[in-house]
């Protein structure tokens, strides 16, 4: 279900970096369980396209899942990302063997997304799982311009 008068397209991808920078885990939690979690998780899912770095990943192939749990009712979330001939495309429908598939939880992952927690951190206490080729997963954050919350304006 999607709410018509929000419109994550024009949310400044800084701004939501510094928006969950300075959330609780329990405020992203609710927000994450609530019915803005599809337009949440699709908004990021888009923008992967437009913040792919076609410079950096010439000539690779490769397909990424992502797997978001916390969903209500222990349902799992599921996107795909396949980066081929210097493009991302990103589906909500998982078609393709995966090289690389991510799980993590839905606090987690807009942490990540965001640059306000690095992969291999989470990956080392066991938030973030991780199947498949590592040595490649270890380079995916890299094909990406991950937006980082920039600091607020002296008052």
């Amino acid at each position: 279900m999607t709410d018509p008068a929000i419109r994550p397209e024009a949310v400044d991808a800084a701004e939501f970096a510094r928006s969950v920078a300075t959330t609780t885990d329990e405020q992203l939690a609710v927000g994450m369980r609530s019915e803005l979690r599809s337009q949440i998780l699709a908004e990021i899912f888009r923008r992967m396209e437009e913040h792919f770095d076609a410079s950096k990943a010439q000539g690779v192939y490769a397909v990424l899942h992502w797997k978001i749990t916390g969903a209500p009712g222990g349902a799992v979330d599921r996107y795909e990302a396949v980066i081929k001939d210097g493009t991302c495309k990103v589906s909500d429908r998982p078609s393709h063997p995966a090289r690389v598939s991510f799980t993590v939880g839905d606090v987690e992952f807009l942490k990540l997304v965001t640059g306000n927690v690095e992969g291999p951190r989470l990956f080392m206490t066991g938030r973030l799982k991780i199947e498949g080729d590592l040595m490649f997963a270890a380079q995916v954050a890299g094909l990406f311009t991950i937006p980082r919350a920039t600091p607020s304006a002296p008052a």
